[in-house]
């Protein structure tokens, strides 16, 4: 069967979000076109890198193109709306693609499905009929921004860190690395 790419030139919306109790989330990128919308399922260490990868590309970006790239994405244009519901996952992301279009100066970021056997390179941000579903979203500068910052703030919007070892604290509490494996509550404060 060929491959199934889903291509998004100007979305109305490409956000991070999450379904789920912080320690049980599900992360998602959904992109949305007019009346389509398309959901993948990513795992958060995913988009932590695909936030900061944005972000080093458009620096280059402006570098090296004299792109018009801001430093921040203007408060309005970050969404801080929910995902789209129903959350359908179209696919599981496996293998992430970040490029620069300079024809429509975009950011074009590239999601295929993860797959049981390795990737040929070449697949990525291609139209090839051989290779994984993917879903190709094309980001004007302030909306790859945009994307950055909010996926940071989803990925922050988890549990919060345990002040002595940086591990994530469950409702009840953990059992710290710090304390010689006594379970600290969350309660506890530090002096």
């Amino acid at each position: 069967m060929s491959r199934v790419i889903h291509v998004f030139r100007k979305p109305d919306r490409f956000v991070a979000g999450t379904v789920g109790e912080p320690g049980d989330r599900t992360f998602y990128l959904q992109a949305t076109e007019d009346v389509r919308t398309i959901s993948v399922t990513i795992e958060k260490q995913q988009v932590v890198v695909l936030a900061e990868r944005l972000g080093a590309l458009l620096e280059e970006v402006a570098s090296r193109f004299g792109a018009d790239v801001p430093d921040e994405a203007p408060a309005d244009q970050v969404d801080t709306e929910p995902l789209a519901v129903p959350v359908e996952e179209e696919f599981r992301v496996g293998t992430m693609g970040l490029g620069w279009d300079a024809e429509s100066s975009a950011v074009v970021v590239e999601l295929l499905a993860i797959t049981e056997g390795e990737i040929d390179e070449t697949v990525v941000l291609d139209d090839t009929e051989e290779g994984p579903d993917a879903v190709r979203v094309f980001l004007t500068p302030v909306a790859a921004r945009a994307f950055a910052e909010r996926a940071e703030r989803v990925v922050n919007a988890g549990r919060k860190p345990c002040p002595l070892c940086g591990e994530p604290l469950d409702p009840t509490g953990h059992i710290c690395p710090r304390q010689n494996g006594y379970r600290r509550d969350v309660d506890v404060t530090e002096d």
